[in-house]
């Protein structure tokens, strides 16, 4: 089946926005090393997990940058079930959280999150409302067998009203 369940709606390519993202539970593969050299290292651990305990694959996947995390989020049918961590896999409980988003298109690189999150640096020193209240992370909408041109992916910042807003 290619339709996976999503667990929250994509930013479109080239738009900046606020968005909450929704309490969620998420399972983590760590690396000592940043996660564009750690990158195949992984997904492995997270794909055996999901396989070996029956979860369906969800959208988008996420990544810490430095020091390497990837996420995979549970999905739906999943979200209360008993699960234990292992040696390779941790189980995360992320609350509601507010992001400044960008939508990408293109490949899964340093280069590409990197003029990502200075766009949204740029766009949050444009304004006083929202302040950076941690760091980038990558959202991964597409698999590895997707075509470069084709790929969706987003970059977030977290985000908090700002206490220095004027009106």
């Amino acid at each position: 089946m290619s339709a996976y369940e999503r667990a929250f709606p994509r930013t479109a390519v080239g738009t900046i926005e606020v968005k909450t993202l929704p309490a969620s539970r998420l399972l983590a593969s760590h690396s000592d090393g940043n996660y564009f050299q750690s990158n195949n290292g992984l997904f492995m651990p997270l794909f055996r997990y999901i396989q070996s305990n029956d979860i369906a694959m969800t959208t988008p996947v996420e990544a810490e940058i430095e020091p390497g995390i990837m996420y995979f989020y549970v999905g739906s049918d999943y979200a209360d079930a008993d699960l234990e961590g292992t040696d390779d896999v941790s189980i995360i409980e992320l609350p509601e959280r507010t992001v400044l988003s960008i939508g990408v298109r293109g490949s899964y690189n340093a280069e590409n999150f990197a003029r990502a999150k200075a766009a949204l640096l740029t766009h949050l020193a444009g304004q006083n409302t929202w302040s950076a209240t941690g760091s980038a992370r990558a959202i991964y909408w597409n698999g590895p067998y997707t075509p470069s041109l084709l790929k969706r992916s987003e970059v977030h910042l977290p985000v908090a009203k700002s206490t220095s807003e004027t009106e």
